[in-house]
């Protein structure tokens, strides 16, 4: 039987060697390589053009949002499986958003990954159960109220960092408010701007007034 060819990329020698022999148990599947960084990523996607890229996001020194945009602009139908620590409602939306047909945390059982694994490597995308439920009732959204897409884009979590911008909460304010991190706080104002189409915190902020002020209706639709 012809296997699906696997590349694991992880800066971690235990978690590359667990993957390895997970991966390997598995009927369909050859890992035929791995990588520690960005840079060796690439080279062995160009080189050994693997099925599917299981991916961690977190990569010493190196982004792997960004790593997940070089792949995919270098191999558009690469299909890449990203595997991380963080909990999926920081990051998932943005990378499927950018080409990556999976998520799943290191906390999932073995059994969970590699489903998960087997689904990408068919073509097939793959999210928990709680995020499906909430991509698609926002997507329901979208469809009855067109005018609000943009900021039903955002996921809840990203809604209340918005909420605490508009009430002109600083970074640290919206940390102790939230109970998350400041560096995690920057990461949902940078998601949301993203999302929004705003070019600067500023920008953000006066988006966030004026949603605020204007009883949840976005800019666009004032």
């Amino acid at each position: 039987m012809e296997k699906f060819r696997i590349l694991i990329v992880d800066d971690h020698p235990l978690m590359r060697e667990g993957l390895y022999e997970l991966i390997n148990a598995e009927q369909d599947f050859a890992v035929c390589g791995d990588a520690a960084d960005a840079a060796g990523a690439i080279t062995a996607v160009e080189s050994l053009r693997p099925d599917v890229v299981v991916l961690d996001l977190t990569l010493g020194s190196d982004d792997g949002i960004t790593l997940v945009q070089e792949l995919r602009g270098r191999v558009p139908d690469l299909k890449i499986l990203v595997v991380s620590m963080h909990d999926e409602s920081l990051y998932a939306e943005r990378l499927l958003a950018l080409g990556a047909r999976g998520y799943v945390m290191k906390q999932e059982p073995a059994e969970v990954f590699v489903g998960a694994l087997r689904r990408v490597a068919h073509g097939e995308h793959h999210v928990s159960a709680a995020l499906a439920t909430r991509l698609y009732g926002r997507l329901a959204r979208q469809q009855r109220h067109p005018a609000n897409a943009a900021v039903d884009g955002l996921t809840d979590r990203e809604r209340e960092v918005l909420r605490a911008v508009a009430r002109g909460s600083s970074t640290q304010e919206i940390a102790a408010e939230l109970g998350m991190s400041a560096k995690t706080v920057d990461s949902h104002r940078r998601n949301i701007r993203e999302k929004l189409g705003l070019a600067s915190a500023g920008d953000l902020v006066r988006y966030a007034v004026q949603w605020e002020s204007s009883g949840g209706v976005p800019p666009s639709a004032a």
